[in-house]
């Protein structure tokens, strides 16, 4: 059977959201917090916004007439290595929560899963979704077998 990872995600917004003073607002955090690389990308006859964590997966943001609505907890998880990393991420979200009120955060307790422990966060920001960054530690010995690796 063909392995498979997530490529891309098209979010799209309302007419109108995508100007310039969201685009710098999403360039201060998904850039400069989250170190994504962010690009203006004309695409079908609009101006979309291309935010990617790394080289191989990206989110597309799109105005459109009908935009994604998402008032419960939707969300995409990113992966981290380390409980540092998503310590550090959630001490600079909380930072930002401090004077933006749009900067929605839940904290979640580790989830322990047998062997695997989830240490993670949600957080809301500028988009529909929220984001769910964590990292997995797995007791010694039980590591899964494949994984995907970051060469």
């Amino acid at each position: 059977m063909a392995q498979m990872r997530f490529n891309h995600m098209e979010l799209t917004l309302a007419r109108g959201a995508l100007d310039d003073a969201l685009r710098s607002d999403l360039r201060s955090f998904y850039g400069e917090v989250l170190g994504w690389n962010l690009m203006d990308l004309p695409l079908l006859g609009q101006q979309t916004f291309y935010m990617a964590p790394d080289d191989g997966q990206f989110i597309l943001l799109a105005e459109a007439d009908e935009p994604i609505q998402s008032p419960g907890f939707d969300h995409l998880g990113l992966l981290v290595d380390t409980r540092d990393e998503v310590d550090t991420l959630l001490e600079a979200c909380e930072k930002i929560a401090s004077s933006d009120a749009r900067m929605k955060i839940k904290r979640y307790d580790d989830l322990v899963q047998g062997a695997l422990t989830v240490h993670a966060f949600y957080v809301k920001f500028l988009l529909p979704i929220y984001f769910d960054i964590q990292c997995f530690e797995w007791e010694p010995g039980h590591e899964p077998e494949k994984r995907w690796a970051y060469a």
